[in-house]
């Protein structure tokens, strides 16, 4: 397995990104992706999951309605929709792959890890 998380870049408050999960060695259709990030001085904190099927997913509270997890196993790649975004989403965002059947919010349950990408969002 090998994550590559795409799509970061810099964003004025209110507007949206799409971060791409790429399992380059097309390996991980039938694991399930979550989404996870970390800011500058701050903790790695979970912000969405999605199951292989795309049948399940989860979110951080405080993000529900907000950003939107999905999936196209075909391209072997997960997405993550982030609208309305606040300079507070500014962080580096990983994508991680669970080979348990739901892996949920903790990062210690995830196995494979990419490589990060920025977001940073300007006020």
């Amino acid at each position: 397995v090998q994550l590559q998380a795409s799509g970061g870049g810099l964003v004025q408050a209110g507007g949206s990104l799409r971060l791409s999960c790429a399992d380059s060695r097309r390996t991980g259709s039938n694991y399930a992706i979550g989404w996870f990030r970390q800011a500058p001085g701050k903790e790695r904190e979970f912000v969405a999951a999605i199951s292989w099927s795309g049948g399940r997913t989860d979110y951080a509270e405080s993000l529900k309605g907000r950003f939107t997890i999905s999936r196209d196993n075909a391209k072997m790649t997960v997405y993550l929709q982030m609208n309305s975004l606040k300079p507070e989403d500014t962080a580096v965002y990983y994508c991680a792959l669970s080979t348990r059947l739901w892996p949920g919010i903790q990062s210690a349950e995830y196995d494979y890890w990419g490589q990060g990408t920025l977001v940073t969002v300007s006020s």
